[in-house]
């Protein structure tokens, strides 16, 4: 099934004894679903004996999946945790994890948690043999390479502020999104949000609306104690983030609350579209 994504390398594969068997991808594990199979095997590659013991320790890793940080990561973690089934175990290539590792170890460590032993890409095979190899380079040229968000200082949410204030702020960014968090409640007891985002505007060359909108999804996943120092309770908030892309970068300067008795952010967005900055 991988073959077809482009991502086997062909020779020859570690036999697996008859102590596996093959089980169905459980519901729970929402970040191993429509990749291509729906069967794994158990005992899987990180030696999690039980279904039970498979969900709890996957479900850690579903936020930085969500998170976007590599365009492999839910291959990676899912070969590890729900391992195709065929008549061999196929890790992926130690070149994988490497790329994979590189991109989503900041994201981690943004939420206090190192790149786990456990991942360390020296224990996966080289690209010699069989394993899950990353997209040939050319993947780069033939997709548009976007800005990425990235860890950062959270800036202090503003609830005071005129609306001339917030144009001059306007003036010196690239983009202005208007963001509702609110908190949900998961089986697990974890901290999850629902973010929906609206653009209010965005100056960045060529960069479309749905594109910002995502960036910014992004980046509240990725700095998750932001979202938390916004949601203090379970009821929807809203605030307007306005930030800047500096060299690929996105970044968030401004959090503003967007109060409903409050017409000032309002006023704000609607003057943007005739405003002539200095």
């Amino acid at each position: 099934v991988f073959a077809v994504n482009g991502f086997l390398r062909v020779a020859t594969g570690l036999d697996i004894g008859l102590s596996t068997k093959c089980v169905v991808i459980p519901k729970e594990m929402g970040m191993c679903h429509q990749i291509g199979y729906s069967e794994m095997r158990l005992p899987n590659l990180m030696g999690h004996t039980s279904m039970a013991e498979v969900i709890l320790k996957s479900t850690t890793w579903q936020h930085l999946v969500h998170t976007d940080c590599h365009p492999h990561v839910r291959t990676f973690l899912c070969s590890l945790f729900a391992p195709i089934c065929l008549d061999t175990f196929i890790h992926p290539c130690r070149s994988m994890c490497a790329a994979v590792r590189d991109s989503c170890a900041p994201v981690l460590l943004c939420h206090g948690h190192p790149w786990p032993a456990s991942l360390d890409c020296d224990r996966f095979p080289g690209d010699e043999d069989m394993c899950l190899a990353p997209l040939t380079k050319d993947y780069k040229y033939l997709h548009k390479v976007q800005p990425k968000p990235t860890c950062q200082t959270c800036p202090a949410v503003e609830e005071f502020f005129t609306h001339k204030r917030v144009l001059e702020v306007f003036c010196d960014s690239n983009f202005a999104v208007k963001v509702k968090l609110s908190k949900k409640r998961t089986a697990f007891g974890d901290q999850e949000y629902n973010i929906e985002c609206q653009v209010e505007f965005n100056t960045q060359g060529s960069l479309l609306p749905y594109e910002t909108q995502s960036m910014i999804q992004q980046w509240l996943l990725i700095n998750e104690k932001c979202i938390e120092r916004m949601t203090p309770t379970h009821r929807p908030t809203v605030y307007l983030l306005v930030g800047n892309i500096e060299e690929g970068i996105i970044l968030v300067k401004q959090v503003y609350r967007w109060q409903r008795k409050d017409s000032q952010l309002t006023l704000a967005t609607q003057k943007w579209r005739y405003h002539k900055c200095l």
